[in-house]
């Protein structure tokens, strides 16, 4: 794990080792979870040893690996470990422990958390990271909830921090714990701006930028869209909400084809006559368009974007590069990201984003993805969207996020990594070898008979990797499926019925 930082003395610069840096040493530990992602089992043994170090950032990146572990497991979390830490004097720790509470139990609404961590968000004298960080969580716990309660205590929590200082660059984490809880949500959201007003003018803006973009993301709202545009406007003094408003008309249309381009072409638009605030989101809020789906028009603007004037907006770039080719292994990208490594190489805060964008377009050596639909493109995984949104949001205050001490925001994407490929399992959940055609998706609505719901597909083997826009059938009468009950995974099962009636079952995932 390395650090950017520039040295000092004759204009030099170089890479220091994460041992120079407590926060570095907290984020290489924390690794560890990510490498041992979903293997609960061997992985929290692997990662106890580290949490009876004597160094305080050590422990705090075993207790973070701990979260990382446990992240999108189903099954009941062994996380108690971590409520014994919320409480310590020092705040790394603290942090570690209730964001590793937040991605180990994301949307599970668990109330004996929720107690811990509100009491957290009411003591006044908690420092204000601390709180910050305690409000994400409750909003991953309880994303989609509308839970009230919770809404309040953040509120109040901002109101306070307002009074005292607003200056620190985690503020912004307050306002996105109140859009977690309205995820989805879009008939509960207008009572939610209600209490806002007991904000001031700056952070209402910017609250209800963020609730109206939460509540309709996924749903292709033209009229929200349109209101979000409107908000896209010449900054006035004081007003930060443009950035979340242009992210946010990339969390509303990315719900359908039409509304997505659209959205593109409205951006470009921005990106030639926005302000630099509306002009460093661009890049990131193409990026979540087209997530783990390299459109070639998409890459042409952000290798482009990648050489800008604005150093803000060029590193923005290069970490959405990094998130259209997420999980694909996609040579173009990785051939442009292998250029800009020898073009930056004296720039170590450039070279640091490409290190980070190349790490994405390897994902899993290319067997995972980043995208938050499933079910064919017809369901949005809440706690999924969640995790890509808080790093988008992140990477507006790169500086102080990413390449600063918070680095460790980049973990929050462990919600959003799932498999991209279709696996056929029996009765008994054993593997089972199927043959499947695989091939791109069509729309089959008003065609009379029983048209072909895939064009110009190919014919594989059980298991098998489906790309952005991909749709699998069986191609045998031997098995019928039952209802799927893990994404990427269909329960087979055999069916002498239809062998000798020569019938054809399809399979969509």
């Amino acid at each position: 794990m390395t650090i950017p930082s520039e040295t000092s003395g004759g204009g030099s610069t170089g890479i220091r080792h994460f041992k120079d840096y407590g926060y570095g040493k907290a984020s290489a530990v924390a690794s560890l979870g990510m490498l041992l992602l979903w293997d609960v089992d061997s992985g929290l043994a692997k990662i106890d040893k580290y949490i009876h170090s004597d160094d305080n950032n050590v422990i705090a990146g075993a207790l973070l690996g701990v979260g990382i572990v446990n992240c999108g497991i189903t099954r009941e979390n062994d996380t108690t470990l971590l409520l014994d830490y919320i409480n310590k004097e020092d705040s790394t720790v603290r942090i570690s422990a209730i964001m590793g509470l937040g991605l180990a139990h994301a949307g599970s609404r668990n109330m004996e958390i929720r107690w811990k961590l509100l009491q957290i968000l009411r003591d006044p004298k908690a420092p204000p990271n601390v709180v910050a960080f305690t409000a994400i969580s409750l909003g991953l716990i309880y994303v989609g909830s509308c839970d009230r309660k919770i809404y309040d205590a953040i509120v109040f929590a901002l109101v306070r921090w307002c009074r005292s200082d607003l200056r620190t660059s985690l503020f912004w984490l307050m306002p996105l714990g109140l859009g977690l809880l309205y995820l989805g949500e879009q008939k509960s959201v207008e009572g939610a701006k209600i209490v806002s007003k007991t904000l001031s003018e700056r952070i209402r803006k910017y609250c209800n930028m963020i609730l109206l973009s939460c509540a309709y993301a996924g749903t292709g709202n033209v009229l929200k869209v349109q209101d979000l545009l409107g908000h896209c406007t010449h900054l006035k003094n004081g007003d930060t909400h443009q950035g979340p408003a242009v992210l946010g008309i990339a969390m509303v249309a990315m719900g359908e084809g039409p509304g997505l381009e659209m959205a593109i072409r409205s951006l470009e638009h921005l990106l030639q006559y926005g302000d630099p605030n509306t002009r460093l989101t661009v890049p990131l809020a193409l990026g979540l368009l087209c997530i783990s789906n390299p459109k070639v028009n998409i890459m042409d603007t952000l290798s482009r974007l990648t050489h800008d004037t604005d150093p803000d907006v060029a590193m923005a770039a290069i970490i959405s590069l990094g998130l259209i080719g997420a999980g694909t292994n996609n040579a173009r990208i990785a051939g442009m990201l292998r250029n800009l490594s020898s073009f930056y190489f004296l720039k170590l805060k450039f070279l640091y984003c490409v290190r980070i964008a190349q790490g994405l377009v390897h994902l899993g050596k290319g067997l995972l993805t980043l995208s938050p639909y499933h079910s064919d493109h017809f369901l949005l995984s809440q706690t999924a969207f969640s995790g890509i949104i808080i790093l988008l949001h992140a990477c507006l205050h790169m500086k102080s996020t990413i390449l600063g001490k918070y680095h460790y925001f980049l973990n929050f994407l462990g919600l959003a990594i799932q498999p991209r490929m279709l696996m056929t399992v029996d009765e008994n959940l054993k593997p089972l070898s199927v043959p499947v055609r695989v091939g791109q998706a069509v729309d089959v609505v008003g065609k009379s008979g029983r048209p072909r719901t895939i064009t110009g597909f190919q014919t594989f083997s059980t298991p098998v990797l489906l790309e952005a826009g991909d749709r699998a059938e069986l191609a045998t009468d031997k098995y019928i499926p039952l209802s799927p009950i893990l994404e990427g995974f269909v329960i087979l099962k055999e069916n002498p019925k239809y062998q000798d009636k020569g019938r054809r079952v399809h399979s969509t995932t």
